[in-house]
């Protein structure tokens, strides 16, 4: 009966995935049509900060001194593209 359940939430977690990460390139491409790439791709590639921000809210996750450097090197290197 376990490995049924299992399975079952395994299976769950994998449709689940699929269709947000479909969605997500659906709206990743309809702002690629909206927009110019060179606005459109920056803000995508900030979306690491949404990550990070809900993993130290909601799972009380802790960065390393490194994560933090590595961190401000992405923000700040996307926030050169924009200029």
């Amino acid at each position: 009966m376990w490995i049924l359940l299992a399975f079952a939430s395994a299976f769950f977690a994998g449709v689940t995935s699929v269709l947000a990460t479909g969605g997500s390139w659906l709206c990743y491409y309809r702002a690629l049509q909206d927009g110019p790439a060179s606005v459109v791709v920056p803000i995508d590639k900030l979306s690491i900060l949404v990550t990070v921000a809900f993993s130290r809210l909601v799972l009380h996750e802790r960065l390393s001194s490194k994560a933090v450097w590595g961190l401000a090197a992405v923000v700040a290197g996307t926030l050169i593209l924009l200029l």
